[in-house]
């Protein structure tokens, strides 16, 4: 069995819709793969109902925008109860920070002689509730000043870039507990990758552990080498943490991230499952009509 635990569609930064998401991954031979837009779970019904036609799995996934001591923490949240209140409420002020710097940016870019008309952008955002600095980047793209998202994020937009604006994100404590009262199950996602990785220190991560807020870390995953992989299996084994392995793919937007590059083994997603059904959550099904 195929399992991939992080993937992206255009209701994020994706650039898949969700149905085609699910349909490469049935091309691909993917039997599980959950669904972790950024900040919203907009993209999950459509998602769910192409999984049951195509025959693959979707489960219910997010990427929450966290920071710990100010620097960017990526937190996977499986099987939360997408309609819990504490949660939507925080996603939103997550989204609208996230949409409330947007003009910022643009007049950082005028600046520098890169202007990006509205317009341009827009096409990149679509529908998606959660705007990020990826559709900025396609947008520049489009327009010349970069080849690829790469590019723009590393000559640009990442944290503390010439274009970079602040915004709200949860602190990780205030994360993991959202995604644990909400029934979920929560993972760092590549915690000892290009950004995070001198703030998710051994100590913090068994510490987190020991407290029971976090269930497990991604370990397979593109950001991490060979040696950071072993280094991180090895301190989440004697920590009792579950390792997941996913792609983090998002279509074109993310070279090398080819869906089921890497895979998580059965018994996580088994054990994944079983703690969600003990905290009342939701690991597989359609979300509520409402959402």
């Amino acid at each position: 069995m195929r399992i991939d635990l992080h993937t992206h569609s255009s209701v994020s930064d994706g650039t898949d819709a969700p149905e085609a998401l699910v349909a490469e991954a049935a091309r691909a031979g993917v039997d599980v793969i959950a669904l972790c837009d950024h900040d919203t779970f907009d993209g999950l019904a459509v998602a769910v109902a192409a999984g049951q036609r195509l025959g693959v799995s979707v489960l219910h996934g997010i990427e929450i925008s966290a920071q710990h001591h100010g620097v960017s923490v990526h937190l996977l949240g499986y099987g939360c109860r997408i309609d819990d209140p504490a949660l939507a409420d925080e996603l939103a002020r997550i989204r609208q920070g996230r949409s409330g710097r947007v003009p910022a940016m643009l007049e950082r870019l005028s600046r520098a002689g890169m202007p990006v008309p509205r317009e341009v952008l827009d096409r990149y955002v679509g529908d998606s509730p959660s705007i990020g600095r990826p559709h900025l980047a396609d947008a520049m793209i489009e327009l010349g000043y970069v080849s690829d998202r790469r590019e723009a994020f590393d000559r640009y937009l990442a944290d503390g870039g010439p274009i970079f604006v602040g915004r709200y994100a949860t602190p990780l404590g205030r994360g993991l507990d959202l995604v644990r009262e909400a029934g979920g199950v929560a993972v760092i996602a590549h915690p000892w990758g290009r950004v995070s990785r001198d703030e998710l220190p051994a100590s913090l991560l068994g510490r987190l552990a020991a407290s029971g807020r976090l269930d497990g870390v991604e370990v397979d995953h593109q950001d991490h080498d060979p040696s950071t992989r072993a280094e991180l299996r090895a301190l989440a084994s004697g920590l009792g943490l579950l390792t997941t392995g996913s792609s983090d793919y998002h279509g074109a937007g993310k070279k090398d991230h080819d869906l089921a590059c890497n895979t998580t083994a059965p018994e996580v997603l088994a054990e994944i499952g079983a703690r969600v059904a003990a905290r009342g959550g939701l690991l597989v099904g359609e979300p509520p009509a409402s959402v």
